[in-house]
């Protein structure tokens, strides 16, 4: 054998197609004419390219592992260094050798899965604590009864493309200074399908699909929030030729509640009282969630301070149990009082011994996160 083809792709001589493949593709990008055109290089680019042909090529191979010459057998079609049947004959070897991924050959399938869908819902905040059913409009594609996806009209069907005879692709033969290069492009008549529809659906215009509005029963969990989207398989668009649906996501917005604010899975809301009932302790009535209550005021109670309620909130998406409502409560101090009220108020002053109170001065006024720091920290 006058050329060591394992040689010059630097592979052992048990070496497998996929390193075969490897080593070309590494040497390919390296030597290409394009890359380095030095006349030494175009020389070994040729020649890894007749060694490529013939490993690459199980019967070539074996021809040449029991001495002959596949490529003197070719008749020349291949020829050492030249772009025959096998190796870069067809052009998509080079292509692969640079970008890694060969071109997509034959006919495109007319059936293709659809796009996914989503639509926006309005839910109160009651539906999102406990869950709730809802029926939505939804406007999406259908497959088209007319044909049945077909795109073709009744009575006829797709045909064979005349130009491209079915494969999708027309190849076309050009001469280089490396020999002869094929390459592939989609077909123009049929753009890649194979098929023609000499008479298209009337009523789809041969898409295979048509847009319909229908009505879905919309399962909304306990727990939703702002955001949250619930997916229902297969109810997207249908694909172009009727393929396959895609996916219909269902995203949630729950509308502002005139009482409370959502945290998470808490609740929370503001209740205002008079000084007097601070002091003296009272029971304030509350539409929660769950029907009427009576919130609890304690004698004492300070502006700020914020009484729970537990499991009276919003119940948790995944797992058991629901949050809690927190109640804030704001001491009102009157701002005008009559004659009768303000004797009242110095007399309980004199009382207390207040009428002339000292104050007690701080550093500031501390945040929420300053007091959780000061409690990590033990102070």
């Amino acid at each position: 054998m006058a050329t060591d083809y394992y040689a010059v792709l630097g592979v052992r001589r048990d070496a497998s197609q996929e390193e075969i493949k490897k080593a070309f593709r590494r040497l390919a990008r390296e030597l290409h004419p394009d890359v380095n055109p030095d006349p030494k290089t175009q020389e070994r680019f040729k020649e890894i390219n007749a060694a490529y042909e013939v490993l690459s090529d199980p019967q070539k191979k074996q021809v040449y592992d029991l001495g002959g010459d596949p490529l003197s057998q070719a008749g020349g079609a291949g020829g050492a260094g030249g772009f025959g049947a096998g190796g870069f004959g067809n052009f998509s070897d080079i292509m692969d050798a640079f970008f890694g991924t060969a071109s997509q050959r034959g006919p495109r399938s007319r059936t293709r899965r659809g796009q996914d869908a989503m639509i926006r819902i309005e839910v109160e905040l009651d539906e999102a604590a406990f869950g709730t059913t809802k029926d939505i409009q939804v406007d999406t594609a259908i497959v088209c009864t007319t044909c049945n996806g077909e795109g073709a009209a009744p009575g006829t069907s797709a045909q064979t493309c005349d130009m491209c005879r079915g494969r999708g692709e027309v190849s076309q033969v050009t001469r280089s200074f490396l020999g002869q290069v094929m390459t592939s492009r989609p077909c123009p008549q049929c753009q890649g399908f194979g098929t023609v529809v000499p008479t298209p659906c009337p009523e789809c215009a041969g898409d295979g699909r048509v847009r319909s509005r229908r009505t879905l029963t919309v399962k909304i969990p306990a727990g939703v929030d702002n955001g949250t989207r619930i997916q229902l398989a297969g109810e997207g668009e249908v694909g172009p030729g009727g393929g396959p649906a895609g996916d219909l996501y269902v995203e949630i917005h729950e509308l502002p509640h005139p009482t409370f604010q959502r945290r998470g899975d808490d609740l929370h809301c503001t209740v205002t009282i008079p000084m007097t009932a601070a002091a003296l302790g009272t029971k304030v009535p509350l539409e929660t969630l769950d029907g009427m209550e009576e919130v609890d005021i304690r004698p004492g109670t300070q502006s700020g301070q914020s009484i729970p309620l537990h499991g009276r909130g919003v119940t948790h998406l995944r797992g058991g149990g629901r949050g809690d409502l927190i109640v804030h409560v704001e001491v009102q101090t009157p701002n005008k009082l009559d004659p009768e009220q303000e004797r009242l108020l110095r007399e309980l002053a004199k009382l207390r011994g207040e009428e002339r109170p000292q104050g007690t001065f701080q550093p500031g006024q501390q945040g929420l996160f300053s007091r959780l720091k000061d409690a990590f920290n033990g102070r």
